[in-house]
This record gives C-alpha cells, sequence and structure tokens, in this order.
C-alpha cells in the first residue's frame, strides 16, 4: 500500500473510531463536531489527493472564506476586505506555479493593504484599517504551506486535529491554571496533553506516510504552533467582541475557528 493510501486508511479508521467516543459521549457538541469531521476530512484528503494543485486550490478556498469571516472581525471597509481576500486566493496559486515569486506578491499585497487607506485619505481609522489588513493577509498566507509542504501537508492537518482533540479532553479532566487571559477556559494542562497527542499522532501519520513527516520542525508546529494558533485567534475575537468567527460550520462556529492552530502550525513548519 502506498504512503498515501496508508494514511487514507489510517484516517478513515480514526474517523470511525472517533465517531464511536462520540457517540457513547452523548455530548451533543461533541457528535455535532464529529459530524463535521466526518464531510470535512475526506474533502480535505481528497483535495490533497491530488498533489499541489490541489492543494492550490483548497488553500485559496479556505483563504477566501477565512477572509471575509476575518474582515468582518476586523471591522473592515469593503475595499480592505477584497484586498485581503484577493491576497489570500493569489498566493496558494503563485506558490504552487511560481514560488520564486510568493514574496513578491505577499510584499505588493501588503503594501496595497497599507496604501488603500492613505489613497482615501482616512485619517481617522487609517492607520487600524493598514495594521488590521496586514495581519489579516499576514495570518491567512500560512495556508499556501499547505502547497509547500507537499506530502507531510495532510499527517501534519491530522495531528493538528488530534491536537485540538487532545488539549480539549485534557483541559476538561485535568483542570489546573489557565493557559492564557485570553483564553481562561484553556488550561496548561489542556496544552500539555494536546501536544502529547498531537506528537503522537504525528509519529503514526509518520510511519503511514513514510519520511519527511515525523521530523522536529514538525513536531514543533504541532505542539507550539498550534496552540499560539488557538490563542491568537481567540485575541483576535476577543477584540471584536464575538465567541466565534461564524456561525455556519456545526459545532466549530466559523471556518476561522476551525483553522486557527492549523494556520500557526502551517507558518511554524514551512519557517523551521
Amino acid at each position: 500500500m502506498s504512503g498515501a493510501a496508508a494514511m487514507a486508511a489510517g484516517l478513515a479508521g480514526v474517523l470511525a473510531l472517533g465517531g464511536a467516543g462520540a457517540l457513547a459521549s452523548r455530548n451533543a457538541e461533541v457528535i455535532r463536531r464529529w459530524r463535521t469531521w466526518m464531510v470535512s476530512a475526506p474533502l480535505v484528503a481528497g483535495f490533497l489527493w491530488f498533489g499541489a494543485p490541489g492543494a492550490a486550490l483548497l488553500a485559496a478556498g479556505l483563504g477566501a472564506v477565512g477572509a471575509v469571516e476575518y474582515g468582518r472581525l476586523a471591522r473592515l471597509k469593503v475595499a480592505d476586505s477584497w484586498l485581503v481576500a484577493a491576497a489570500a486566493v493569489a498566493l496558494p496559486l503563485v506558490a504552487w506555479r511560481a514560488p520564486s515569486l510568493a514574496g513578491r506578491v505577499l510584499a505588493a499585497a501588503l503594501l496595497a493593504v497599507a496604501l488603500v487607506p492613505v489613497l482615501g485619505g482616512d485619517a481617522a481609522d487609517g492607520g487600524r484599517r493598514a495594521a488590521a489588513g496586514a495581519f489579516g493577509i499576514a495570518w491567512l498566507a500560512a495556508l499556501t504551506g499547505l502547497v509547500l509542504l507537499r506530502g507531510a501537508a495532510l499527517p501534519l492537518i491530522f495531528a493538528v486535529s488530534v491536537a485540538d482533540v487532545g488539549a480539549w479532553c485534557a483541559g476538561r479532566l485535568g483542570g489546573g491554571p489557565a493557559l492564557s487571559p485570553l483564553s481562561p477556559a484553556k488550561r496548561w494542562t489542556g496544552a500539555a496533553g494536546g501536544a502529547l497527542a498531537g506528537v503522537a499522532a504525528l509519529a503514526a501519520a509518520g510511519a503511514l506516510a513514510g519520511r519527511g513527516v515525523f521530523t522536529p520542525a514538525h513536531a514543533i508546529a504541532v505542539a507550539v504552533g498550534a496552540p499560539l494558533g488557538d490563542l491568537l485567534e481567540s485575541m483576535v475575537k476577543r477584540g471584536a467582541g464575538v465567541k466565534d468567527a461564524g456561525h455556519w460550520l456545526p459545532g466549530f462556529g466559523g471556518l476561522l475557528d476551525r483553522i486557527d492552530s492549523l494556520l500557526v502550525a502551517l507558518a511554524v513548519a514551512v519557517i523551521l
């Protein structure tokens, strides 16, 4: 069995076990989340099965939806939101077709989103708009990691998802001090449990998918990047005064609530 096929079979087995656990828990929220995973996991795996083209299209689609949600959270004007969305869609496609130009495209997008309020003469709110727009572009640019990481992308997604579940379970069972004022419900025990579960899942995925998956860089991305990504989105939501980035994804809220951990994990993996 090829590495990709073994990874797909392993993912199906985990989803089945997760479903049994979710139904046994009789927790409505957990069951809703499992149902969302049952739809999203095969969809994501299907895109990544086609290699760089599929990864680029997946990242562009996630970027477009994420940009819409972020625009609402950051209270961006229409022009700013359009620029963030355009950059989020363009960057994965550039990373696929012309990776050497990705840095220039990112720099141009950051400059453009900063100049829009300047050209509009927005003296009252221009600085905030420019900063928020640049942050949104940089945040969602991490999705290019789905293209750049190639065969390691799906195992990393799997490991981050397991880390999220492990953090939720360990935090509820272990209690203890809060991880950060940004998210008082999250505990240090949850961060530790999530890191252990995520790294173990990455090791298992590496055994199935082959070499180049279970590396120190990817382990750091899962253990450290995933919880930081969760806190980063919590900071953005607290600034916006909302609990969730959206209300359309059952069990999660919005897309950013689902991929917040993954965004920083991807960035860390690519940088390292």
